[in-house]
């Protein structure tokens, strides 16, 4: 995920602190609760819904306008302190009533048509959930959402749903909520929607309905995702990268394997791995520079720079076991980063260094998960250069 860097519209910059937020799926129920009001000839400021978290939430309405028949509201969407592409944009939901519904609904949800889902809502009465301008729809088999509806997740159908219920006194036979996100289609571009096969706009996610403050749910999230689609899409190995430039360069090495087996895991080593071993993932490779494959080989699977450092004492003493000299070692100690490590060893000219991180890295892997997925090790230098690998012991 990137940190929102708009400020052209929504909420007031953030103040420093750790403030709590609300995900798109709770804003799109609290606009769907002010639009099926608006249906009803109220015109609230604010609403109140109850969150699955286990407490109830109140959201201004950043607009609200509604006849008999149709209705729709919004709100900006507040992520508190954490880092969200979705921070500050404004969720829509449009409610129209209809006087015929689709036959044979049932009580789970079926694509009615492109974008669009419908179920049961209450006696004599069914919903259908599309995707307006800015929302997503799936594309690709893993997401646990049908192929060809919207990619507006379990929960969030759940709270829309309840919403509607709980709302309009005597629905008709279809109650049709399009939910919509303003510019979402351009925010999705910073998001891994399309590598996942989401395409035209955003997800509409969460599953308490609240965002704590620098929270990783999301990106672990995708990244698991990510896994669950490669496998779905029947691939037989998965190019894992630290980064997007160590994916890039992964890409160039790799350029049989489709879009959908490169996966930018971050920091999620771990998940990544495990989620690939419960897929059935014959193989993974692990693409990276010197910093975060050192961390990895260190054993350490949460490789965020401000939580564990790059060992230099490691690199060191590694240096030291592949017959470096004892100068390059205290050098080693005493370095900048990462990277001045990697200057330092191309300067001694110490064959094997990388191949060693590289094949530490991946036995830490193996202790792990175990002999499978098969795991190998990219090491690329800062210019794309492939200056060590692991393929096997």
């Amino acid at each position: 995920m990137t940190v929102d860097q708009e400020t052209d519209y929504g909420p007031a910059p953030r103040r420093r602190g750790l403030r709590t937020g609300f995900t798109t799926g709770a804003c799109a129920a609290a606009a769907t609760r002010g639009a099926c009001l608006a249906l009803q000839g109220q015109t609230p400021s604010e609403v109140e819904i109850a969150l699955p978290a286990g407490f109830s939430a109140s959201f201004k309405l950043e607009s609200v306008r509604g006849n008999g028949s149709h209705a729709a509201a919004s709100v900006i969407k507040d992520a508190g302190d954490d880092p969200d592409v979705t921070h500050g944009a404004e969720i829509k939901a449009e409610i129209e009533l209809r006087r015929w519904a689709p036959a044979n609904v049932g009580l789970k949800w079926t694509v009615s048509r492109e974008g669009s889902v419908v179920r049961h809502l209450v006696t004599g009465s069914a919903i259908e959930l599309r995707a307006g301008h800015g929302v997503g729809v799936v594309t690709r088999p893993g997401l646990g959402l049908p192929v060809g509806g919207p990619a507006i997740n379990p929960v969030p159908r759940r709270m829309i749903s309840r919403a509607a219920r709980e709302t309009l006194t005597s629905p008709p036979p279809l109650v049709r909520i399009t939910v919509s996100v303003k510019d979402g289609e351009r925010l999705a571009k910073r998001t891994l929607n399309g590598r996942l096969g989401i395409v035209g706009g955003l997800s509409i996610l969460g599953t308490t309905g609240v965002v704590r403050p620098y929270s990783t749910a999301s990106w672990r999230a995708s990244v698991v995702q990510a896994v669950d689609v490669a496998a779905a899409g029947g691939v037989g190995e998965i190019v894992a990268s630290t980064g997007g430039r160590s994916e890039a360069y992964a890409r160039k090495l790799r350029p049989g394997l489709p879009l959908v087996a490169f996966v930018e895991m971050g920091e999620f080593t771990g998940h990544l791995l495990k989620r690939a071993r419960e897929r059935g993932i014959a193989k993974v490779t692990l693409a990276g520079m010197i910093g975060k494959l050192s961390k990895i080989a260190c054993g350490h699977f949460m490789t965020h720079v401000a939580g564990n450092q790059v060992d230099l004492n490691y690199l060191a003493d590694l240096a030291r076991r592949i017959g470096g000299s004892m100068d390059l070692a205290v050098e080693i100690e005493h370095a900048n980063s990462a990277r001045h490590v990697q200057e330092l060893v191309l300067e001694h000219g110490l064959a094997g260094f990388f191949n060693a991180v590289a094949a530490d890295a991946r036995t830490a892997c193996r202790n792990l998960i175990g002999e499978a997925p098969h795991v190998a090790v990219l090491l690329f230098d800062f210019d794309g250069g492939l200056i060590g690998s692991a393929d096997s012991d």
